[in-house]
């Protein structure tokens, strides 16, 4: 059985009120029992959410990490300084990551590989532009982001990997991929997964991320291969952030 996984990305957006009002929400939130949640805030504001947040079912996850555990790299924060803050789980291959800061799959790798050495749980972040879905391209692209990864992982570090499908037309744009789209991804990705180990697939954690709102999670929630979400716009909502973590159960 496979344990439901809610995460919400702030991106660069967010407040120390905001991390504030999460805390007091999720204090005496009835949530489903094994549902797990993560809020990826700023780092300025890592040190307020784990203070905000103890107490509640939230977990601390960052939105980066440098592959390096220390060194000359002004701007940089690393997996060993983000565990000081304790931080569970680091975003990898975000698409705006890949597109704005041009992280290919080989940083992404190292940034995964980093994030597994710090003690954290990765969430891998795959997805296809619409010019890639319109050329029937989905998942050639979506597999080969997987396959570069899992393909230089040792077993035991494949088993603590989550990876989310994010197609990168819905992010962000109010448009989210169907239920059944959505569905079709993620079974592609455990069947590819099920070459390595069977039951490493069955056992694999997969987030649906584009637009997934209050509206539409239970639907895409519903899905057989759909294990949670990573959520964007909604997850600076409150109301609509604890609908989406009410609806995982």
């Amino acid at each position: 059985m496979r344990t439901p996984l809610i995460a919400g990305n702030w991106k660069m957006n967010g407040s120390t009120e905001l991390v504030e009002a999460f805390g007091r929400a999720f204090a005496d939130a009835a949530l489903p029992a094994a549902l797990k949640v993560a809020i990826f805030p700023p780092f300025p504001y890592l040190d307020a959410a784990r203070r905000a947040f103890d107490g509640t079912p939230i977990r601390l996850g960052a939105q980066t990490l440098n592959p390096l555990h220390s060194g000359a790299r002004t701007g940089e924060v690393s997996g060993s300084m983000l565990r000081e803050f304790g931080v569970e789980y680091a975003l990898v291959g975000h698409s705006e990551r890949r597109q704005l800061y041009r992280e290919g799959d080989r940083e992404v790798c190292d940034r995964l590989l980093a994030a597994l050495s710090a003690g954290m749980t990765p969430v891998l972040c795959v997805g296809e532009t619409l010019e890639e879905r319109d050329a029937g391209r989905t998942l050639d692209v979506v597999l080969r982001q997987v396959g570069f990864i899992m393909a230089r992982l040792e077993p035991e570090q494949r088993t603590r990997v989550v990876i989310a499908y994010e197609p990168v037309w819905a992010i962000g744009t109010g448009r989210t991929a169907t239920p059944e789209q959505a569905q079709e991804v993620m079974a592609a990705i455990r069947a590819y997964q099920a070459g390595y180990d069977r039951e490493l697939a069955e056992g694999l954690c997969l987030l649906y991320g584009g637009s997934m709102n209050a509206n539409n999670a239970a639907e895409l929630l519903a899905q057989p291969d759909i294990d949670g979400g990573l959520v964007g716009g909604a997850s600076l909502k409150v109301d609509d952030f604890l609908a989406i973590c009410q609806s995982a159960g």
